[in-house]
């Protein structure tokens, strides 16, 4: 009798453990559901300020920044579903979990190095963005792995001070680290970092990097966190 007793104990026991563990999952996809939901939505109403003429983006910063202060940039990434509003905070972690609307989301935002000014003289420009299972943010920003996305694609910038062609010359996955995320540079130390990123690249662009150049960087994370998919472009224009 004791031996049924304590089965049935166990039984209960791992019935509650699975029942919350289900609880759980369900939490947290319906909550992923509901916030790339949340931030599909506020894209969709802030691609009102953006109009494309002829290949050539207007963006209505005025009227954005109405919205919100901490706009900074456009970014488009051709062969991705990456299209947004870029947004600048006094830290790294506050639009890991804050869409555009300073609303708390777990699929935060596209923003930019607190670090970086975005004035035209930055060397090394970093925005960041969630790898979301949808696609979403920089959740395509996989893509650029894939050895058919090296088609001569430009990546186009814009800030209110400037509209900036970049040319990718490095694309690669990563353990987590800081080294790539630098900004400042001293004497001589910037033609190394560009030889260390393009050496780094899986693919071969065939781009020549001086130390007068100015770069982007996009990272994103990859396998939970452990690694980071990240690409370098060069400004051309």
């Amino acid at each position: 009798m004791k031996k049924i007793k304590m089965s049935k104990i166990i039984a209960f026991i791992f019935m509650i453990f699975f029942l919350v563990l289900f609880c759980f999952s369900a939490y947290k996809i319906i909550n992923w559901y509901l916030s790339n939901k949340e931030n599909k939505e506020i894209n969709e109403e802030i691609n009102k300020s953006i109009t494309v003429t002829e290949g050539e983006f207007k963006i209505d910063f005025d009227k954005l920044k109405e919205k919100n202060n901490d706009t900074i940039a456009y970014l488009n990434v051709p062969g991705t579903n990456i299209d947004y509003i870029v947004v600048r905070h006094d830290n790294n972690s506050y639009y890991l979990d804050h869409n555009f609307n300073k609303e708390y989301n777990i699929s935060g935002w596209v923003f930019g190095d607190y670090r970086n000014n975005f004035d035209g003289n930055d060397k090394n420009i970093i925005i960041y963005g969630h790898n979301t299972m949808d696609g979403s943010m920089f959740g395509s920003l996989k893509n650029v792995l894939n050895e058919s996305w090296n088609n001569g694609e430009k990546i186009t910038l814009i800030t209110e001070k400037e509209k900036t062609m970049y040319e990718p010359f490095s694309v690669y996955q990563i353990d987590a680290e800081d080294y790539y995320i630098r900004t400042v540079f001293k004497d001589n130390e910037f033609n190394k970092f560009l030889e260390t990123l393009k050496s780094r690249s899986i693919d071969n662009f065939d781009v020549d990097l001086s130390d007068a150049d100015s770069i982007l960087t996009l990272s994103t994370c990859s396998d939970n966190g452990k690694k980071r998919v990240v690409m370098h472009a060069k400004k051309i224009k």
